[in-house]
């Protein structure tokens, strides 16, 4: 598309699995029996690579095996200083900014071992269409989440209600594995993500941060 920007990307990007509150209930007493046994105790990583990222404005394709596509509207915290074994009251200052993040994913039941082929085809990570300096952010764990879809709004949700906040989730991320400058940590996706197909336009504003847009399309193997 002629208005699209590139990714404000640099590092690597990480997902974040069931760190809503509604997303790991909504999974029920699934989470006690096989394979999960247990709700989880450390956060649940995946990397976005980087034929996943394109910016706001790209077109998205959809793969022919999938005609429905999960809209995984949510914050990507972009780091600013290598940060290690943080702690919560120290973990906002390791952050340089804030992004909308798209973390689209092919429909799937199971959450256990997070997908490659579900979560990491080209363009399953738009991102953008900025990164807004974290000062400029009051509370990251309080911004309204929309998403719309040909602009009619289809989801309405926010950074709150999550099981770990931003600080405390870097601060667990750090305790195992070191974050460097420009390195994206998404806080994970709201339960009841929004399908959307291909010819679909899809719009995601987080208050403050930005709208990241990007359209759908057919994908095109030739």
């Amino acid at each position: 598309m002629s208005n699209s920007c590139p990714s404000p990307v640099r590092g690597t990007v990480y997902g974040t699995l069931l760190n809503e509150k509604a997303a790991l209930a909504a999974l029920g007493e699934q989470v006690h029996e096989a394979p999960y046994k247990a709700p989880p105790k450390a956060p649940i990583l995946y990397i976005k690579p980087r034929n996943t990222w394109v910016g706001s404005g790209a077109s998205v394709p959809v793969p022919l095996d999938a005609p429905e596509l999960e809209m995984g509207a949510t914050l990507g915290v972009v780091m600013g200083r290598t940060a290690s074994h943080v702690t919560v009251a120290e973990a906002l200052d390791y952050v340089a900014g804030y992004t909308v993040l798209n973390d689209i994913s092919v429909p799937h039941a199971s959450f256990y071992r997070p997908s490659i082929r579900f979560k990491c085809r080209d363009g399953f990570c738009p991102i953008g269409p900025a990164v807004v300096p974290k000062d400029a952010i009051a509370d990251p764990d309080q911004l309204a989440v929309t998403v719309s879809l040909d602009g009619v709004v289809v989801q309405r949700t926010s950074t709150a209600n999550r099981v770990r906040s931003v600080a405390q989730l870097l601060a667990d991320v750090t305790e195992f594995m070191t974050l460097h400058p420009g390195d994206v940590l998404s806080i994970g996706v709201a339960a009841g993500s929004p399908l959307a197909r291909a010819g679909q336009h899809v719009s995601i504003h987080i208050e403050g941060v930005g709208v990241l847009e990007n359209t759908l399309v057919k994908e095109d193997l030739v």
